[in-house]
């Protein structure tokens, strides 16, 4: 049975979900790294909210852990570099408070427009200040946005309906997109702050994001700009924000969040037209219970059936998709450990090809177990999640195809590895060899171009020979006298007196002596022991 720790508080339907999908759960919350790190390792899943912070350290110390699961969307908290090494899929709820979010933004907007704080808080204090607060209207105003995802649109779509021209920068928008939800997509960003009246970010932060409103970035702004981060601090240079705002150039500015929480003192504190609230973006019951559900559902599936939801490290798989890629990502993960244990000298360039039926599936999954598969050869300790991020580090070149039409099978995977070349190799090159799905178990059906079908043994003799008699009754006299038996035997060639291939399934591993005569046979060009 999984076990999840949920290490942060989380809504008790939340814990329901996992007790009825059949998932131990156990709550400790306000763990410290040197107790996480004493409790970690039991555990198959790892629940947090913002507290909760699984470390590199933390990471290293989780030898069961398979899934961390985020309930809400920042993962700052989340070492994912770490997790990503480790194979551990992280995933998030990026649904389930965007609509909260995006209100709380909406509200800070109105708040900083119309001073509705200090001038709540001057009329309770008795001074009745109604000549000192003259607000600015946002109808038929410019909103900027940074960021136009999730987020960002629920934003642009309130905005709209007060009238407002949206104007949003963003790389990854779509013209399409824009269309679609009504926005303006900016040229750059200098364009879209030259333009806008209200600036409001809804952007992650990255290495490309962070300090994304710096000091010369607010100075290309319009005097009076209404500045609302309700995303993440640190997109904002905040000692620029606060210098604005004593100038007058910036009208107001409202954040939920500062580049340090919790934000006890801040350069912001006590600034003119200067509204905070607490990091309350995606504070409402339904957010929270919305994003708990969520995240025990996806956690669930993940860890009773595979599929994959809203990972940040890993392609997703639905619940559907799950069942018909198990057996393809098998494939493609055994084609992918035969090619890394016969690539001796390291590749620089990996070809996946997927023809038929299987082309029409999710290929990401499947590439993904492939990678692992050959990567585990030499690297040990990798899996579906960590090998792509690997692979990508190293500086191998990936590509995919696909063809709709298999000329033999319904369906079929190949995988061609550029193998390096050394002073001693004269095979160097191209490996090649291919599989497919056949009475529901994956079989080999190529090796290097020659077309032969045998399993992949859990103890596997592969030999390439040159088709000279002799070669199989050698090889015979050879396993005998070691006493080895023979449980399987798959042969292919390329013509008579050409190339050959020979899959030998072995219930025993040769000595070293043997296999030394064995390579110094005629004709044997190459020969080695395979594990699946």
């Amino acid at each position: 049975m999984p076990k999840v720790l949920i290490g942060d508080t989380l809504s008790p339907a939340a814990v329901d979900i996992f007790k009825a999908r059949g998932i131990e759960t156990e709550i400790k919350v306000g763990l410290n790294t040197e107790e996480l790190i004493a409790e970690i390792p039991q555990y198959d899943g790892l629940v947090v909210r913002s507290a909760c912070k699984p470390n590199a350290e933390v990471i290293a110390a989780a030898s069961n852990l398979k899934v961390i699961g985020r309930a809400g969307i920042g993962v700052d908290n989340i070492d994912i570099k770490a997790a990503t090494a480790k194979g551990v899929v992280v995933m998030n709820t990026p649904f389930g408070n965007a609509v909260t979010t995006a209100e709380h933004a909406i509200a800070m907007m109105f708040s900083a427009a119309r001073q509705i704080p200090a001038a709540n808080a001057g009329t309770q204090a008795g001074e009745w200040p109604k000549k000192a607060f003259m607000g600015t209207e946002l109808s038929y105003k410019t909103l900027g946005l940074i960021g136009c995802g999730n987020i960002g649109a629920r934003v642009a779509e309130r905005a709209k309906g007060l009238t407002m021209k949206v104007l949003a920068f963003d790389p990854f928008l779509t013209e399409e997109r824009a269309l679609e939800i009504g926005v303006e997509k900016a040229e750059n960003l200098d364009a879209m702050l030259a333009r806008a009246d209200v600036i409001t970010l809804h952007t992650p932060l990255t290495d490309q994001t962070r300090n994304i409103l710096s000091k010369e970035a607010l100075a290309k702004t319009k005097k009076g700009v209404i500045l609302v981060n309700c995303a993440r601090g640190g997109l904002v240079d905040e000692d620029a924000v606060a210098a604005g705002l004593k100038s007058g150039h910036i009208g107001a500015a409202a954040f939920d969040v500062f580049a340090s929480e919790p934000a006890k003192e801040n350069v912001l504190f006590g600034a003119p037209n200067f509204i905070a609230t607490p990091h309350l973006g995606a504070a409402t019951s339904e957010a929270q219970e919305n994003v708990a559900l969520q995240v025990a559902e996806q956690m669930s599936d993940y860890l009773l059936t595979g599929a994959v939801t809203n990972a940040l490290n890993m392609p997703s798989i639905t619940a559907d998709e799950a069942p018909r890629l198990k057996p393809f990502a098998a494939l493609a993960e055994k084609l992918g450990l035969f090619a890394g244990q016969i690539s001796d000298y390291g590749f620089e360039e990996v070809v996946l090809e997927y023809e038929g039926e299987v082309a029409d599936l999710n290929r990401k999954p499947l590439t993904a177990a492939a990678l692992a598969g050959l990567l585990r050869a030499s690297r040990g300790d990798v899996n579906m999640v960590s090998a792509p991020a690997i692979l990508a580090e190293s500086g191998v070149k990936l590509s995919e195809t696909k063809t709709d039409d298999s000329p033999v099978y319904d369906s079929l995977i190949r995988i061609k590895v550029k193998v390096k070349r050394t002073e001693n190799d004269s095979d160097a090159g191209w490996r090649s060899l291919a599989g497919t799905m056949i009475a529901g178990q994956p079989r080999i059906v190529e090796i290097k171009g020659m077309a032969l079908e045998g399993d992949f043994a859990s103890k596997l003799l592969y030999v390439n020979n040159l088709d000279k008699p002799g070669f199989i009754g050698a090889l015979g006299a050879l396993l005998g006298g070691e006493d080895i038996n023979i449980a399987t035997f798959h042969l292919g060639r390329t013509d008579a007196g050409g190339e050959a291939i020979a899959l030998i399934g072995i219930d025993s591993e040769p000595s070293d002596t043997m296999m030394k005569q064995l390579k110094g046979l005629p004709h044997v060009r190459y020969a080695k022991v395979l594990s699946f």
